[in-house]
């Protein structure tokens, strides 16, 4: 589902993106720390967007199999290159061709829904390849809630400059009933840090 436009982007950027410091560790450790808490060592997971691979080697050792794929190959190449548990696979594949090997105990979609063309359709999907009752672990960010500044002047321009990609400009509160809408119940919603449009929703498969 990530067009051509978007795996080039993320190509273009995936050395200066593999560079940046994370702004707030705490807060990203946080995130990681219940994320781990919802997950089981028997559990197969599966990761969208995963990006140079950091959250994937670090919730992989909590799991017995984690997949994390993302449509940049070259996001996939540095990933491949770090130090990994052995029960962790990165694959090329983006969000509409990730699903190889389901079904899966959890989902882990970090900073990517936002991303996709069509978060409909990947909710859906993401729902089908989940076992009965498996989780959803989300995070999203949600710019139609920044202030009119950021909004509607700062991140066209930084678009417009090739330095920020394309995304659904969302309200929390859309994210949230598109999330309902695919067949999910929302356990846990909650942000982490300073940064409240970044949205961590743990959601639960509903039985069908």
């Amino acid at each position: 589902m990530v067009t051509d436009r978007s795996t080039q982007f993320w190509d273009r950027v995936a050395e200066r993106y593999a560079a940046r410091p994370i702004k707030d560790v705490a807060a990203y450790d946080a995130m990681l720390a219940d994320a781990a808490t919802r997950l089981s060592p028997t559990d197969r997971v599966l990761e969208i967007g995963c990006g140079t691979g950091g959250t994937a080697i670090r919730l992989a050792p909590h799991v017995a199999h984690y997949r994390a794929t993302d449509g940049s190959a070259e996001m996939i190449r540095i990933a491949k290159a770090k130090p990994a548990p052995a029960n962790l696979d990165f694959v090329v594949a983006d969000a509409g061709q990730a699903f190889d090997g389901a079904p899966f105990d959890a989902i882990c979609a970090l900073l990517v829904l936002h991303l996709v063309p069509d978060m409909a359709a990947t909710l859906r999907a993401i729902h089908q390849h989940l076992v009965p009752g498996g989780l959803l672990i989300s995070k999203t960010y949600c710019f139609r809630d920044m202030n009119f500044v950021m909004r509607r002047l700062a991140i066209p321009a930084l678009q417009l400059a090739g330095l920020i990609p394309r995304f659904a400009v969302l309200r929390a509160e859309q994210l949230r009933h598109a999330i309902a809408a695919a067949g999910f119940a929302i356990e846990d919603g909650r942000t982490f840090g300073t940064n409240r449009h970044a949205h961590y929703i743990v959601a639960r498969k509903l039985a069908q």
